[in-house]
């Protein structure tokens, strides 16, 4: 399978929030609670900086997604956020590491300063660590900031990488 990173069309919409909302459902890195409807996703798809699709290339399947956007407005505009999600099935075939690595560069080229992760659940270890891989720095914890879909409270850590 050979894998393409490509900018976000309409007729995503339904393949990009079944993913988004498996992983809602898995209740272990998403914070929302609810599903979205088509609508919902296709409205939060389309009003990012930048929203990026991997698809395998012969067959077009949609595999997971990226969203770009500030982090926050005004004087911290600069830095942007990123959140990311690979369809179940296609875990484990580096088309995270394939996501992250393109929203850096495209993080750069929108003109963000550094990229910052707000809450990546302590459990979350694949992502920890090819967050670390690609230089991204542990700026702190916080203990018991995200709910678990079983009721336990789960430590989240705060991630930022700077875009030179």
């Amino acid at each position: 399978m050979e894998l393409l990173i490509r900018a976000y069309r309409d007729a995503d919409a339904e393949a990009l929030t079944a993913i988004w909302n498996g992983i809602v459902e898995e209740g272990a890195a998403f914070p929302q609670t609810e599903p979205l409807s088509l609508e919902e996703g296709r409205a939060l798809f389309s009003r990012q900086t930048h929203t990026a699709v991997a698809a395998d290339r012969e067959s077009g399947a949609v595999l997971g997604f990226y969203l770009l956007h500030p982090n926050n407005v005004g004087r911290c505009g600069h830095i942007g956020n990123a959140t990311y999600g690979v369809d179940r099935a296609y875990r484990g075939l580096r088309t995270g590491e394939a996501l992250v690595r393109d929203s850096l560069a495209q993080a750069k080229a929108a003109g963000f300063r550094l990229l910052q992760f707000n809450a990546v659940v302590a459990s979350n270890l694949r992502a920890r660590r090819l967050y670390e891989r690609l230089g991204f720095q542990l700026s702190g914890t916080v203990p018991g900031g995200f709910l678990l879909k079983d009721g336990r409270y789960e430590d989240i850590c705060i991630y930022y990488h700077p875009l030179p």
